[in-house]
């Protein structure tokens, strides 16, 4: 089994490692390490290494190719770059006032011994993680079986900015190598093999070892950001050995030339990817925190809660009167309902103030940077206000955008809105939006991109029609130019896969596909349930994750509901959906975009850029042209 795996001779000279080369060596293009070719290859049986790191560029390669005696650097160049001359440079740079160059940035990466150190340290966090709060297992249900018997493609992880890793994916594509356990394999310890990346979904990959070429029987998927996962070159520093999968032992006789072949030049994951994870996973949010949050049974006014759990963001809140600690709520870190301590009384909000006259041992208000922060809003020349009417996402029923109105206009941008006839007398179920908020529109978005518009509950001059609407209820139009209109490159795509929360029970985690997309903002179906329960959701919504999200973060994933449950539940479910709750179980973090063309507002003549009910739109684009008189 080890035959061609000998021992590598440190002082092996080479014609890559001497030193009569000077040339420089040109800049990757992309940010993968670049696998270097030398003739040696890897770890072997007896413990040596044949893999380093540079310590200037990060380049992962063969030892035997590496200069000098050391093998510390690539090249020679990168030698030179890191002589006393470039680091005196650079002090200089620095106290000159001057941005670091290129290289002197290179050089703040760190050594190797310090990235063994975090990889270490991220190894026995997710050890503790699995001991506390290890996933529990949807019985049954298989991503990668979902997908592969599907043919489906799923978002991926760079359209999620605030999920872990979403800002530091880098290049990570298929083809990319890893190095991973064989489990074809009959040896009693763990071994590792090289696989490389079939096909991505999410965090999730789809990999074959290195020497089945196109024979997929081996296959397997896996998170990638899991512990067992490294990048190409980790076995060698580490002192694992890499052994060929038992199936195709004796295909080759000389694997260390097969390796050195099908590897070189090929990209493989960053040194540190494994401490980027760990960095990406760690919350600022801590138990016994105390916030603000919207009070699920009055959505006109907010509540203290205390911070229960923290799962992969997400937060599980208790409100802080319930004594037996099962009147909670769950959101995110970054969602719009939650706030610091004071929020509600800075701004003109109602709020309910608790029984409890001090804080419980050991609670603490959380720090007002911990929150999402909102943009400022020049509220002193044309603004919002009260009567003026609008299109905005129903909180209760997050399936259909409603005739509303500006209820009440608070401080720093913030508008209490409320859904034209199913109002409740005394206003308790006014919502809060910001002036920002992705979830209110201009009057017309709804009819220039095709989309249903709930009329006012008894409203009988159906079709309904804006104009009439207007003049029957003597009132304005909130002006175009006061809403959102910034479009983010999201990425999504019509059918993509990936996994949701039920906003109306924010508890779930389901599994679900992007099913519309009107430039921001996102029609999310819930797979296996009826169109009924879609919910509009914003692109940059913190309550959508990669597909891999829950098994990464240890949280529960709801599968799509069985044919048998979907029957057995089907009429109850529909009455209570269309019976709107007072209790508002979920969040609202949904989108803003575009008009209709038609004379709105008095005195005033509009005209609209058309647009298509699934524009997949992922740049900025104007939604509503005013014409200047």
């Amino acid at each position: 089994m080890f035959d061609g795996y000998d021992s590598c001779s440190e002082d092996t000279s080479s014609s890559s490692s001497s030193d009569e080369s000077e040339e420089e060596v040109a800049p990757l293009p992309s940010n993968l390490p670049i696998i270097k070719n030398n003739g040696q290859v890897y770890t072997y049986p007896d413990g040596k290494s044949g893999m380093a790191t540079c310590e200037m560029c990060g380049m992962v390669g063969v030892r035997d190719a590496f200069y000098s005696k050391t093998k510390r650097f690539c090249s020679v160049s990168c030698s030179r770059s890191y002589s006393s001359n470039s680091k005196k440079a650079s002090i200089l740079a620095r106290l000159q006032g001057k941005p670091p160059t290129k290289k002197a940035k290179v050089l703040q990466k760190q050594p190797l011994v310090a990235k063994l150190a975090a990889y270490a340290q991220y190894q026995a966090t997710l050890q503790n993680q699995a001991k506390t709060k290890a996933a529990v297992p949807v019985e049954g249900f298989s991503w990668g079986n979902y997908i592969n018997s599907n043919s489906f493609a799923a978002a991926p992880v760079t359209c999620f900015k605030h999920a872990p890793m979403g800002t530091c994916w880098g290049d990570i594509a298929e083809g990319v190598r890893v190095e991973v356990p064989n489990t074809d394999c009959s040896l009693p310890a763990k071994v590792f093999w090289i696989a490389g990346i079939v096909k991505l979904a999410g965090y999730n990959a789809l990999l074959r070892y290195e020497g089945f070429e196109n024979d997929s029987s081996l296959d397997f998927w896996c998170n990638i950001c899991g512990s067992d996962i490294h990048p190409v070159g980790w076995c060698a520093t580490s002192g694992k050995p890499l052994v060929p999968p038992r199936t195709i032992q004796h295909k080759y006789t000389n694997w260390k030339a097969f390796l050195v072949k099908r590897l070189t030049g090929a990209k493989t994951l960053p040194p540190d990817f494994s401490q980027k994870v760990s960095e990406s996973m760690q919350y600022p949010f801590k138990t016994s925190m105390r916030v603000e949050v919207v009070d699920k049974t009055h959505l006109c006014r907010t509540r203290v809660a205390v911070v229960e759990s923290v799962i992969g963001g997400r937060l599980r809140l208790v409100y802080e009167e319930s004594e037996d600690k099962t009147d909670d709520f769950w959101c995110h870190m970054y969602s719009p309902l939650i706030h610091h301590i004071g929020w509600s009384r800075s701004i003109g909000h109602r709020f309910k103030r608790s029984d409890i006259t001090k804080k419980q041992d050991g609670h603490f208000d959380a720090p007002p940077h911990l929150f999402m922060k909102v943009k400022e809003v020049d509220a002193a020349g044309e603004w919002f206000k009260e009567g003026m009417k609008l299109e905005a996402i129903d909180p209760l029923n997050l399936s259909a955008i409603c005739v509303a109105t500006v209820r009440k206009v608070l401080a720093d941008g913030y508008l209490m809105i409320g859904i034209d006839g199913s109002e409740a007398a005394d206003g308790s179920d006014w919502f809060c939006y910001h002036a920002t908020s992705p979830s209110i529109f201009p009057v017309g978005f709804c009819e220039i991109n095709m989309i249903e518009l709930t009329p006012p509950r008894g409203y009988a001059k159906l079709p309904f029609k804006w104009f009439d609407y207007l003049r029957e209820t003597d009132s304005i139009a909130a002006p175009v130019k006061l809403f959102n209109k910034e479009v983010p490159n999201h990425g999504f795509h019509v059918g993509m896969k990936l996994e949701a929360v039920d906003l109306m029970e924010p508890r779930l985690v389901c599994v679900a596909t992007v099913t519309r997309i009107i430039h921001r903002l996102l029609r999310i179906h819930f797979d296996g349930w009826e169109d009924e329960y879609d919910q509009w959701v914003d692109c940059e919504s913190p309550d959508l994750y990669p597909v891999g999200w829950c098994q990464l973060t240890g949280y529960q994933l709801q599968p799509p509901a069985p044919q048998s449950s979907r029957d057995s539940q089907s009429s109850s479910s529909k009455q209570k959906k269309k019976a709107k709750s007072q209790q508002y179980k979920g969040q609202k973090k949904m989108t803003s975009l575009q008009l209709k063309g038609e004379e709105l507002l008095d005195g005033e003549e509009y005209s609209f850029l058309q647009g298509t009910s699934d524009q997949e739109s992922n740049g900025s684009a104007s939604y509503y042209i005013k014409q200047e008189p």
